[in-house]
């Protein structure tokens, strides 16, 4: 027998992109390494795509090209050893379901993650700031209501902002200050509509936006899926 837990294989479907891919490694690292101490890192398999080519399916609506993409690419995973799967943006769960129909092994939902982290932290009413698409349609919107929880979006001029932000600058490894400031005033105007949080729903917003940055608590989707990924990696041992 080992002389420490027996960790299962984290499965990161990721380049989506990759800067935000790169922070999923470091988290699941350091969580593992906080969990287990000494030298220990964690078990992962990485298949990571080309964004150039997710984003104009994304542009296009092409969402069914783009699932057939992922659902491959996650049996690749699977073949690789994974034991549970995680999609590393908020925006690529519209396919989730469909990536999921081609697996034996769970994915571990970032939606559902998200929703048991605000849950755990007592509050109801958040915004949401994420890709107009993860913003403006149902499939992650819908996720977290089902899950209880009252979601709140910028108006038109605050999600074309974030929306620019994300695919012009963040994905291109561009940290703006005076995007900062231009998303801060968006957090404001959503905590004045009675948001009590705020959910950092696209992994590549945490590396602009951070808790000093909101009057309320902040969820950084990226950590939180990181997190619930690790607790189940460890939770059979």
């Amino acid at each position: 027998m080992l002389p420490f837990p027996l960790m299962k294989t984290i499965g990161l479907l990721g380049g989506m992109s990759w800067e935000s891919t790169a922070e999923y490694y470091r988290l699941l690292n350091e969580l593992t390494r906080d969990r287990l101490g000494g030298l220990h890192s964690a078990r992962c398999v990485l298949y990571s795509v080309d964004f150039a080519e997710i984003e104009q399916l994304q542009a296009r609506g092409r969402w069914a090209e783009a699932g057939e993409i992922l659902a491959a690419a996650a049996q690749r995973l699977e073949a690789a050893g994974a034991d549970l799967v995680l999609i590393c943006t908020n925006t690529m769960h519209k396919v989730a379901d469909r990536v999921q129909a081609g697996l034996s092994v769970p994915l571990l939902h970032l939606a559902d993650a998200t929703a048991d982290a605000v849950k755990t932290a007592g509050l109801t009413r958040i915004g949401l700031l994420g890709t107009a698409f993860t913003m403006e349609q149902e499939f992650y919107r819908g996720r977290l209501s089902a899950a209880g929880l009252d979601v709140r979006v910028p108006d038109a001029d605050g999600r074309a902002l974030v929306h620019r932000v994300i695919y012009e600058e963040l994905c291109r490894g561009v940290v703006s200050g005076p995007s900062r400031a231009a998303c801060r005033r968006v957090i404001a105007d959503l905590v004045a509509a009675g948001a009590e949080g705020i959910v950092l729903g696209c992994t590549e917003i945490e590396l602009l936006i951070g808790a000093a940055d909101s009057p309320v608590p902040v969820f950084p989707t990226a950590r939180i899926h990181a997190e619930a990924a690790v607790e189940a990696a460890l939770s059979a041992h």
